[in-house]
């Protein structure tokens, strides 16, 4: 007895061990390949400026709200749980902030969602521009890992989005702000949800169903933003069993409605938000649009009103994309058109 209570002692100390390793704390300077950049940190960031909504509720999950000194580039509403303390966060702006409002900040780190507001070819400015000042800046990985981002638009995805890439951005940025623990936490949440969207879907199929992701178009009638073969909506569709109707690897290429409507898709999936800084960003447009279009009125979708919405942040590459598993299933099982 006295043998197997020794044992039972070493495999504790052995397993608090582990479990004290797991959560050892950032060993400072710490050294981080972002997006094809050498970044290293002296400490954790005091001060950040968060730029695009999906990178901004990442940092709010991970407890990072009393870091953030201003925001920018917002499509919606802030996730329910987070609307008090992003009430008290400076917006800089709506869509995109100016190099000078960021830099008037004097951050430690500019978070980025995007490559094209912080990147080679950044609208709010250039990785370097910010060094030069002493501010770091990180990129989100899924806005460059496996993508080419050379022109400065929405970018040309090589392989698949997945939501790895997401819980890969939550690592390190807890492993920079010396929040393993927190990271982890949120990774295993994250993963648990995805493995019940998916469970949620049960003996319901939607193999093959064609479907159409349209977020947004300059023009009302012009072409239309829609999701590419490879973008955060081709990862819900693939979860799900359903079909893309586009096949370009761009992310969000402009297609013309005459192509659209000869793939005849069954459902078409329309983004909803509170910017309205394109013609088609308002929902209520686009259905009048597709209701009353001599071209659109006839496919399929839109003959029998077989219509999802879902808010734009699940159809990027963010936590909420598993939302827009949720809604996806949700809404084609209760349009009873699951194969």
């Amino acid at each position: 007895m006295r043998a197997i209570i020794k044992t039972l002692s070493a495999v504790t100390v052995l397993v608090a061990g582990f479990s004290a390793s797991a959560h050892a704390a950032t060993q400072y300077p710490l050294t981080v390949t972002n997006c094809g950049q050498s970044i290293t940190f002296e400490k954790a960031p005091a001060k950040i400026v968060s730029i695009g909504q999906g990178m901004t509720e990442i940092l709010f999950s991970l407890g990072l709200a009393d870091k953030i000194a201003g925001t920018a580039v917002w499509v919606g509403p802030v996730l329910k749980e987070y609307e008090g303390v992003n009430a008290q966060i400076s917006r800089l702006a709506d869509n995109d902030p100016s190099f000078e409002s960021v830099v008037g900040k004097e951050p430690d780190l500019v978070a980025a969602e995007f490559e094209w507001h912080v990147g080679t070819q950044g609208s709010v400015g250039k990785r370097e521009q910010f060094g030069s000042l002493g501010i770091n800046t990180y990129v989100s990985p899924a806005d460059c890992v496996a993508k080419i981002n050379a022109d400065g638009g929405d970018g040309v995805r090589k392989e698949l989005f997945t939501m790895d890439l997401i819980y890969q951005q939550i690592s390190e940025l807890s492993d920079i702000f010396d929040i393993k623990e927190r990271g982890e936490k949120l990774v295993a949440d994250l993963r648990a949800r995805e493995a019940a969207a998916v469970a949620s879907i049960g003996n319901a199929s939607s193999a093959n169903l064609p479907v159409v992701f349209w977020f947004s178009s300059k023009e009302v009638k012009g072409d239309a933003y829609i999701a590419g073969k490879n973008s955060a909506p081709a990862y819900i569709l693939k979860t799900l069993g359903a079909k893309n109707v586009v096949s370009t690897e761009e992310e969000w290429p402009l297609v013309g409605w005459e192509t659209i409507a000869e793939s005849n898709p069954a459902v078409v999936v329309i983004a909803t938000m509170d910017r309205r800084r394109y013609a088609a960003d308002d929902p209520a447009v686009k259905i009048d649009f597709l209701e009353n279009d001599p071209v659109t009125s006839h496919m399929d979708a839109v003959k029998n009103k077989h219509f999802v919405m879902m808010d734009a942040q699940s159809m990027n590459p963010t936590i909420r994309t598993i939302d827009g598993i949720e809604i996806l299933a949700k809404g084609i099982q209760g349009l009873g058109i699951s194969k």
